[in-house]
């Protein structure tokens, strides 16, 4: 389900079964002379598409603003878009917040750019998550009361931590690419791996003939087929059926 196309009843419903609500994040990016700068994002709501065929999804409208930087090229004449992380993480917080209030408590984010260090960390998956955490100790406290976590009703917070009862497991982010799928995929901006992808998921953001040598990330492109980027789609379906609950599919 879309979020933008649902009637309140729906939305009420979604909420009663706590449904999965899913936000696209990513940014624009240049990508070579050969892929749309909105691959990153791509990436993530045409992988959503497939998913909400299967599955009780709520997508909701996806984000492509992100911190993109500047790192590989200057954005003039490139499509680089920069939003610094300062305005997303106040974005991110204003934004779950609402969501809270709205009612649901299974949100997810899923991100593509510069997620091969997650762990770590990188400035827009930063900015999120940190919105995200800020948002739910403010609702908390709002909506419990200072001294929520002391009372004694919580008690048994350390031994439910993993189950989605635990407010801080309302919201939660995630790489489209976990580090099991990097070690199973090429991994790589606008190389053979990501324009693979973009071959399976969105063919329509690719055009070969202009793909350029003279850029060392774009090298590899060459090697791109539609064939080991519905190696890749498959990955990532299994990671987001995972990570939202769903059932696996052979």
């Amino acid at each position: 389900m879309r979020y933008e196309m649902m009637l309140p009843h729906q939305i009420r419903a979604a909420i009663a079964a706590n449904t999965p609500v899913v936000l696209p994040l990513g940014v624009l990016e240049y990508h070579g002379e050969h892929m749309a700068v909105g691959m990153d994002t791509l990436a993530v709501t045409r992988a959503l598409d497939l998913l909400e065929q299967e599955a009780e999804i709520v997508i909701l409208p996806p984000f492509y603003y992100g911190a993109a930087s500047y790192a590989v090229e200057p954005p003039e004449g490139t499509g680089s878009v920069q939003v610094d992380s300062t305005a997303l993480h106040l974005f991110a917080r204003e934004l779950f917040t609402g969501l809270m209030r709205v009612g649901f408590r299974n949100i997810h984010a899923f991100i593509h750019h510069q997620t091969e260090n997650f762990a770590t960390g990188m400035p827009t998956d930063l900015a999120f998550k940190f919105g995200a955490r800020q948002a739910i100790f403010a609702f908390l406290e709002k909506t419990r009361g200072e001294g929520w976590w002391g009372d004694a009703k919580m008690a048994g917070y350390y031994a439910h931590q993993a189950w989605g009862s635990d407010p801080f497991n309302w919201i939660k982010i995630h790489p489209l690419m976990t580090r099991e799928t990097i070690d199973q995929y090429p991994f790589d901006h606008a190389g053979e791996g990501e324009t693979s992808l973009m071959l399976a998921l969105c063919p329509e953001a690719v055009d070969m003939e202009k793909r350029d040598t003279e850029r060392w990330y774009t090298a590899s492109a060459h090697d791109a087929s539609a064939e080991t980027g519905a190696r890749g789609r498959g990955l990532i379906l299994a990671h987001m059926r995972r990570m939202l609950g769903l059932p696996p599919r052979d």
